[in-house]
């Protein structure tokens, strides 16, 4: 049996507003931004969601430990892009929806020791959540706020059991 987790509009709405620190500006100054909190921080991993996120770390010398894209910008298909990664692995997760499949190879990801580049097919969006849910504390999750920057979230208890608290509100579907 698989079990899914729906989002429900009123999560939608809610996810709409930034999970952490939102850097915005051109590209230079907010992955100048990044690059500052990248060292003062000293994360136990850097994780990057989204497309755009991960090609803008590549291209600036950012090493994410994983980036987890679906080779769509804004819901449009795009080239796939060339990432650096020591392992690279596949896995469904429809739009909407984070899947007991993406939730285990998020969580693989995070723990083994290089970077690994997961390829969703479908949308990798809520895995923001997941991956702030599995990474250890301290360590940095980036996502793309649509037309509006990069995201930056410390991961700390508290900012995991607000994680938790969103997964919990999510609606259970099972498929057999």
């Amino acid at each position: 049996m698989i079990i899914i987790r729906r989002l429900t509009p009123k999560l939608r709405k809610r996810l709409k507003k930034p999970l952490g620190t939102l850097f915005q500006g051109s590209i230079e100054s907010t992955l100048n931004n990044v690059k500052n909190l990248i060292d003062k921080e000293k994360p136990a991993k850097i994780i990057t969601v989204g497309d755009q996120v991960s090609k803008d770390f590549s291209e600036n010398l950012i090493q994410p430990d994983v980036l987890i894209v679906d080779e769509k910008i804004m819901r449009k298909r795009i080239a796939p892009i060339h990432l650096a990664a020591d392992e690279i692995t596949q896995v469904m997760n429809p739009p909407g929806t984070i899947t007991d499949e993406a939730w285990q190879t998020v969580e693989r990801a995070i723990l083994s020791p290089g970077c690994t580049k997961i390829l969703v097919d479908g949308e990798e969006d809520l895995l923001a959540l997941v991956a702030i849910l599995t990474a250890p504390e301290s360590s940095l999750v980036f996502y793309g706020q649509p037309h509006k920057g990069i995201v930056a979230v410390v991961v700390t208890a508290e900012t995991k059991q607000k994680m938790r608290e969103i997964f919990d509100a999510m609606q259970i579907a099972r498929e057999n």
